[in-house]
Order: structure tokens, then C-alpha cells, then sequence
């Protein structure tokens, strides 16, 4: 299991463009479905929000390299990340305010960060980070799933 701080490496390359490409790639299943996650509780249009989708619990939060990322302007209060043509399935979001825009979440010595971020269902354990199971969801066929997350 990956350490806290570790976990939160993460947060620190969510700095691709969104890839475009679907999760899941079957020919024969319906790929209409969408989740759309709603940042919420950013106090500052400062810097950049980077969202990933995982449909794994292979690098989750860390590594979003083989994931959808998307990556844009903050912007005080509301944001909002949409992945489009998903296939169903169980999937996760992380996501991290890069407020100086630096490419990394920025933790303090024992690795906690000092940046906003946040994962599906607003998992928060304490000392740890969040794993897959407790920020996963189902995404049905032909469905548009709007989840908040709130950055902390």
C-alpha cells in the first residue's frame, strides 16, 4: 500500500491534457455514458484543476498515467470536469488543486498535502490515503453520472 505521502505523488502529475481516449475499449459495448465531477469549495481561481478517472485500482490516486486526465483554469467556487464516452463500469475520481501551478500537490515534511484535493464519495481517511474501493463507483450504460467532490 502506498504511503500518504507517496499517495499524493498523484496529485502531482494530474498535469496532462485531457488524452480523449475512452476507458474500458470493448467494440461491442455502448460507450454513451459521461461522468461529470463538480469541484466544489475551491477558495481561490488561482493555478490549475486537475481531474483523473480511474477504472482500476492500479495507481489510484497516484498514478494517472493510463487514465483520463483533465486539466484546466481554476476558478473561485464551482468546476467542473466532464469524461464523455465511457463504457460502463466501477470507476474513481481524484482530483487537485495545483494552485502555483508547479505540476505537483505541495506537502508539508511528513507529506500531507498542502494543496487542496479530494477523491469520489469525498473520501478523507485520516493518516492515509484514500484507496479505490471507498472512492469507487458503477457507471450504468447510457448514463450521465454527476458526482461532487470537495476539495479540502
Amino acid at each position: 500500500m502506498p504511503s500518504f505521502s507517496t499517495a499524493f505523488a498523484l496529485l502531482a502529475v494530474l498535469g496532462a491534457a485531457d488524452t480523449g481516449k475512452p476507458i474500458n475499449e470493448t467494440a461491442s459495448i455502448d460507450k454513451s455514458s459521461e461522468v461529470v465531477v463538480v469541484v466544489s469549495n475551491l477558495d481561490t481561481g488561482k493555478g490549475v484543476i486537475a481531474c483523473a478517472l480511474f477504472s482500476s485500482e492500479e495507481g489510484f490516486p497516484m498514478d494517472a498515467s493510463p487514465e483520463l486526465q483533465i486539466r484546466k483554469d481554476a476558478q473561485t467556487g464551482i468546476n467542473e470536469c466532464r469524461f464523455q464516452n465511457l463504457a460502463p463500469g466501477t470507476y474513481a475520481v481524484a482530483v487537485s488543486h495545483d494552485e502555483n501551478e508547479n505540476g505537483k500537490t505541495d506537502t508539508n515534511f511528513l507529506g500531507i498535502p498542502k494543496e487542496a484535493w479530494g477523491v469520489s464519495n469525498n473520501a478523507r481517511p485520516r493518516m492515509r490515503a484514500p484507496r479505490f474501493k471507498e472512492a469507487s463507483f458503477e457507471l450504468a450504460e447510457q448514463q450521465t453520472l454527476q458526482l461532487e467532490v470537495s476539495v479540502k
